[in-house]
């Protein structure tokens, strides 16, 4: 028996009022994600195309956007919490998180490594090879 027979036997075979069954809990939840998802999206949207905002300042701002954007997915669709039972969550989040960083840094050095090689063959007139 789990805890919510537990609590129906109790109540008399009657929700207590103020509790709602969990379905109805989770599905708030996801429209309030939902909602919360749709409002950041049309924000980037009108972050790019008005002119209210200083030029260099729209990077920041949809950068910003962007990441309560994924803020709101990790807490509303994907349940990561604070809570002890999410620690390996977080773990192989921030994992992923570093193999991505690794991966977009060090490939930017390479093409950089490459460019300049580039570059020095096309200074001397001769052929890259």
């Amino acid at each position: 028996m789990d805890e919510r027979d537990e609590r129906h036997e109790q109540s008399g075979g009657h929700e207590q009022p103020g509790q709602s069954p969990d379905w109805k809990s989770g599905v708030v939840k996801a429209l309030m994600g939902l909602g919360a998802s749709v409002l950041l999206t049309l924000a980037s949207f009108w972050a790019a195309g008005t002119q209210l905002v200083w030029g260099p300042g729209v990077p920041v701002l949809l950068a910003a956007l962007a990441i309560g954007q994924m803020g709101v997915h990790l807490v509303f669709f994907l349940h990561v919490s604070s809570g002890p039972e999410s620690t390996n969550t977080i773990l192989a989040l921030a994992f992923g998180v570093f193999v991505v960083a690794l991966v977009v840094f060090g490939s930017l050095i390479i093409m950089a490594n490459l460019d300049a090689g580039m570059g020095a063959c096309a200074m001397h007139g001769s052929p890259c090879r």
